[in-house]
This record gives C-alpha cells, structure tokens and sequence, in this order.
C-alpha cells in the first residue's frame, strides 16, 4: 500500500505541469488557472476546515492561513507564469529544487544547523540547475531567465513553508492545516477569479471548457485528494520515504511533456541525474538518523 501512494504521489504530482500549459494554451490566464486551482481545493476541503477549524488555537489561525499563502497560493500563480516561458517539463524538473530550500532557509530564517554534506547537495544541485539552464540554450535570453526565476522562487517559498510548519505548527495535525490553510486562501483565489473576468467567459466554448477541466483537476486531485494522500503516506511510511515522492516527480513531468511534444535532450537528462543526485545527498543524512 505504501508504494502504491507513492507511486500515485509522484504521478499526481508530476502531472500537475501538464495541465497548466493544457490551461494556459486553451484561453485561460494564468491568473484563472491558478485561482481556480485553489477555489476549487478549499471547496473540496470545506467540510473538513469547518469540522476541525476550532481545533486550532485562535493565535495559531494566522500562522496558518501565511502557510496557505506561502505553500500553496502564490507558488500556484509562479508555476502558472513561469509556464507561459518554459516548458512544462523544465518547471517539473526544477520542482526538485524543494529539499534544497527546506535546508537553505531553515539555515538562513530558522537557525538549524546545516552539515558539511548537505552543503556539498546544495552545491551540486544548484550546478546541475545552471547546466540545465545552458543546456536549454537559452541563458542569453532575460525573459527566458524570468520565467526561469519564478519556478525557483516557488520552490523557496515551498521550503520556507515546510521550516515555518515545523517551527510553529507541529502540535496541529497536518491534515487539518492544509484544510484550513487551502479554504482560507480560496477567499482572495475567489477575488482574483472575479476581478479577472473569469465569470464573463464564453463557459460553452469547448477549449474553454478543457482548460477548466485541467484547472479544476489541479486543485481537486492535484492539491486537496494529493494533500490528504500524502499526510497519509507520511503516517504509515514516515517523512523520510514520504519525501522521496519528490525525485519521482521531474520523471513523470518529462514524460508528460515528450507526450505533448516538447523536445528533450540527453543534456538535459544529464543535468537532471546531478541535480537529483544533489538532493539525494542532501537527504541522506537524515535518513542515515
């Protein structure tokens, strides 16, 4: 059973890039996809927020609704940007990126201490993240770089996130967390869908009506059904096999992405080995403890 939420983890996961570009080349803005995404996973999780949202100390609410923000809401409107640039399978690959910020910032804002090791991953993931960079033949292009830049400040939020949860939320189930935090970002998810005429659109129109089908399975499957699946894997398997969901993730959005005709190099296959292998040695000495 544990390898089967694994393997459906990584699938889920690594599909979610997929459907971001099916969103954005189908009329929808990136601005739509992404606040649809999370309308529809605090929709999703409502029930639960409401059941267990007086569990939660009123001091730690806040707390809460930051981590929603920070982990989900504004990485959501990155990845979705960051894609009208790069393919979806440069955005999967660079998602792996994650573990390494968990490390930089709880060095950086939460003083933990960092092992010669995990220094030497960081050092060797960021160089395979350049190499990807000039592998792609495109390091000379600025706007290249900004689309580039938003996948890579998403996976720092996700890292600060996962430190801030630790820091300030260990005593909340996480399950309850991600209900509450997703169902309160939905409120300004919710305004942007307003304010960026997402309610005026031509809804019989059958392009549009497929971009809203990747959008609205991105925030149910991909976010709130993953979320749950997720929690679940960490309670039978631990944190540590847990989080080894994130190397399968850049396979399935290359996949994806050969699938729907984007070009790949054995360059950057290359590229991506040593950037997985730098993560592996970051997180190998956790597991060794």
């Amino acid at each position: 059973m544990d390898w089967i939420l694994f393997v459906a983890l990584a699938f889920i996961w690594g599909s979610s890039f997929i459907l971001i570009k099916i969103g954005l080349n189908n009329h929808l803005s990136p601005y739509q996809i992404a606040a649809l995404r999370i309308v529809t996973a605090g929709l999703v999780l409502f029930p639960t927020a409401i059941k267990y949202i007086r569990q939660i100390p009123s001091n730690k609410l806040f707390i809460v609704f930051m981590s929603g923000t920070i982990g989900s809401l504004v990485p959501a409107f990155l990845f979705c940007l960051a894609e009208e640039g790069i393919d979806s399978s440069l955005a999967g690959t660079l998602n792996c990126l994650t573990p390494i910020f968990v490390i930089i910032t709880g060095t950086l804002f939460f003083k933990i201490s960092t092992s010669p090791n995990k220094i030497i991953g960081i050092i060797i993931a960021f160089v395979g993240s350049l190499l990807l960079l000039f592998s792609k033949g495109q390091m000379q292009e600025s706007q290249h770089l900004l689309f580039v830049s938003f996948v890579v400040l998403a996976t720092v939020l996700y890292g600060f996130n996962v430190n801030l949860v630790a820091r300030h939320l260990l005593s909340i189930t996480s399950l309850h967390i991600a209900a509450v935090a997703l169902s309160l970002n939905a409120i300004p998810a919710f305004i942007v869908l307003i304010f960026t005429g997402f309610f005026s659109l031509p809804f019989a129109n059958p392009d549009i009506l497929l971009a809203l089908g990747a959008a609205a399975l991105l925030g149910v499957v991909g976010t709130a059904f993953a979320t749950v699946m997720f929690y679940s894997l960490v309670k039978r398997a631990g944190g540590i096999f847990a989080s080894m969901v994130t190397y399968g993730i850049p396979f399935i959005a290359i996949g994806w992405g050969l699938i729907y005709g984007e070009v790949l190099s054995w360059k950057e296959v290359l590229c991506l080995m040593i950037i997985l292998f730098g993560v592996y040695r970051v997180n190998k000495k956790v597991a060794a403890k």
